[in-house]
């Protein structure tokens, strides 16, 4: 596996926009309540007092896929990273107003946390529409690399799932370029459409119906982890 220290870096802004009161105020009163632990191991039992599934999403945004997912398996836990304040805002309000009790949070970088899982413990990985990188020398800097794949291959269960979700032409072949080269996972569609069709139980983010809105195809990747040989 890729020296995990290698791949943690991050790019780009913290914060956009000035936080109003109120947002301001779910920061200072709920995000402690629902942050994970600033370090040491993390498993179900340490973030929800019990043994359920557990599933991660790797850069929320506005939290809304987040939101969603936690919502339609209340049994099971989430954790959800974004080192975007504004995004984390989001969330935030999604967790409040929805009444989620079985979602953790993360400001920062998502690797970090991913590392500290125990290996082969996450039922689902979620990378919905990631920062595309487009120029060539930034392609190193994509969520979609070995290393980066190589961790999040090891936190799946065998026949867990790592969902990928971009509008991004670039970005669309950059992936199935580097994940048909992987032997540790298998692309779940089975006809053309499976890739161009949203499941029904992938709630939709804002960014996807910004790109619709902007006449984008979006493409749906579902990979199922493969057994320890990969």
């Amino acid at each position: 596996m890729t020296d995990p220290t290698s791949i943690r870096r991050l790019y780009g802004r913290r914060q956009g926009h000035k936080l109003r009161q109120g947002q301001a105020a779910l920061v200072e009163d709920l995000l402690p309540l629902v942050s994970i632990p600033d370090e040491g191991p993390l498993d179900a039992p340490t973030l929800f007092g019990d043994s359920r599934p557990l599933e991660f999403e790797i850069g929320f945004g506005g939290g809304e896929h987040l939101a969603g997912q936690a919502a339609m398996r209340p049994d099971h836990g989430f954790i959800g990273c974004e080192p975007f304040l504004n995004g984390v805002v989001g969330a935030l309000n999604h967790i409040r107003d929805g009444g989620l009790e079985n979602v953790r949070l993360h400001m920062g970088d998502a690797l970090e946390a991913l590392e500290r899982l125990p290996d082969a413990s996450l039922e689902r990985v979620y990378l919905l529409h990631p920062d595309p990188w487009r120029k060539a020398r930034h392609a190193k800097r994509r969520m979609v690399n070995d290393g980066p794949l190589d961790m999040i291959a090891a936190k799946l269960k065998p026949g867990g799932e790592f969902r990928l979700g971009t509008d991004d032409p670039t970005y669309c072949r950059w992936s199935m370029m580097v994940m048909r080269g992987r032997r540790d996972f298998a692309w779940a569609a089975e006809t053309a459409q499976d890739f161009l069709t949203r499941p029904a139980d992938w709630p939709e983010t804002r960014y996807e119906r910004k790109a619709r809105r902007q006449g984008h195809e979006v493409w749906y990747f579902r990979y199922l982890r493969l057994g320890t040989q990969g």
